[in-house]
């Protein structure tokens, strides 16, 4: 008999080939890195005049900073190629045209060295203006080439002073171009203000924000990020999704990434043939101030629009990410040279911008594509659908109830018998 540890662990495993059919592609896929590329890092420090504020540990904040930079080089891996830009740290005067353009590279990314490194930093005085958006500019240039993981680091103790160029849509310029770029930012004893800010840059490029009060926690935030790109990850590849299925480009297995308008459709079209099964799932992320109550819908349509599967999530809130997913097998046949059958995949979500909030570009989304072998109909537990899986329990139930009769009758037999004896 089946017993309740092994039925758990098959509904576990259920679940779990479930998950990973949709996170995982199988196989080297678009938007799969080759590895021939070292993961690159952008440290990029704010030395304007507020980092000489004596508020972290009883020392400056651009002692802590300076502290945690060298720890930082120390335990920075091998294979990760890291630079240095820095914003304020030349001009102490007061032209704001002058000062909005004080962004410099102070060590160049590429191989670490790390005394020259350490040499440079320790060089630094806190000194001007907070340009954050022209920094995040000239930081993304020097991210540019190869086909690893880029990420800038952004430590920052105050909101940025080059205002119309904005930092939030300077991020969201960045995230818009497809190079598979994050923005991670670390606020120095923030205020709400510039909490927001650095949350808001963060958010654009699907990055982390963290508030730091101690040089202890600046260290391993830092460390953790550095660490963090030279881990293997998959780059989204740019796809342009069609307003119809006819129209839709044709995608394999892979990560995608695109913009969807608010009130939009995108089509992305998926060849699935005989005994494979059709695996895809999406996120959208809202970028910036949106409306409470919305949601996300994923459907597999035919070519002639017929609805196949639908996965579909909802949410609240002021931002957000939303994901759903689908699963779609398409049934074997005996021919071998059948053709594959075009199914489409239609994007669509119900966010709406909040009041004065621009709507262009669109939302980001993710788009992950698996087409793989379906499950062994015999072997696999996550082949049973919802269907057989009821008909199993049914039998299970009904197996149970007549173990339980025969238990019964047989345990009052064996106390007849001891009774008579």
């Amino acid at each position: 008999m089946i017993t309740r540890t092994r039925l758990a662990s098959g509904v576990c495993a259920l679940l779990a080939a479930l998950t990973a059919g949709l996170a995982f592609p199988a196989g080297a896929a678009a938007g799969e890195p080759t590895g021939q590329d070292a993961p690159k890092v952008d440290l990029v420090l704010d030395v304007s005049g507020s980092m000489r504020a004596r508020d972290i540990d009883g020392q400056s904040r651009m002692a802590a900073a300076k502290q945690a930079f060298n720890e930082v080089l120390d335990a920075t891996p091998e294979e990760v190629e890291l630079g240095i830009r820095t914003l304020g740290a030349d001009y102490p005067g007061n032209d704001r045209k002058t000062g909005c353009k004080d962004t410099a590279r102070l060590y160049p990314v590429g191989p670490l060295d790390r005394t020259e490194a350490k040499t440079a930093v320790a060089t630094l005085t806190p000194t001007g203006w907070t340009p954050i958006g022209p920094a995040l500019l000239k930081a993304a240039d020097d991210l540019e080439g190869g086909d690893g993981s880029k990420r800038i680091v952004l430590i920052s103790d105050g909101e940025d002073t080059c205002a119309p160029l904005d930092p939030c849509e300077v991020a969201r310029e960045i995230a818009a171009k497809g190079i598979g770029l994050t923005i991670d930012t670390l606020g120095l004893v923030p205020t709400a203000k510039l909490s927001r800010q650095l949350s808001c840059i963060a958010e654009a490029t699907g990055g982390t924000y963290t508030s730091v009060e101690h040089q202890d926690e600046l260290t391993d935030k830092v460390n953790q990020l550095v660490d963090r790109a030279a881990d293997p990850v998959v780059t989204p590849v740019p796809a342009e999704g069609a307003d119809r299925c006819s129209a839709a480009p044709t995608l394999k297995s892979g990560l995608y990434t695109d913009r969807e308008e608010f009130g939009q459709q995108r089509f992305y079209r998926v060849d699935v043939r005989p005994g494979q099964e059709l695996r895809a799932s999406v996120s959208v992320g809202a970028d910036r101030a949106v409306n409470p109550g919305h949601g996300v819908l994923l459907r597999a349509v035919t070519s002639k629009g017929r609805e196949i599967v639908r996965g579909e999530a909802a949410g609240t809130g002021r931002t957000d990410v939303l994901s759903t997913g689908l699963r779609y097998p398409k049934a074997d046949s005996d021919d071998e040279d059948a053709p594959a059958e075009a199914v489409c995949l239609a994007v669509s979500h119900s966010f709406s911008p909040a009041s004065g909030v621009k709507t262009t570009p669109g939302l980001p989304l993710e788009l992950t594509v698996d087409v793989v072998d379906a499950p062994d109909q015999a072997g696999d537990v996550a082949a049973f659908g919802l269907g057989r899986g009821w008909w199993l329990l049914g039998v299970l139930i009904l197996a149970g109830f007549l173990a339980g009769l025969v238990w019964g009758w047989l345990s009052r037999w064996r106390v007849a018998v001891w009774r008579t004896n």
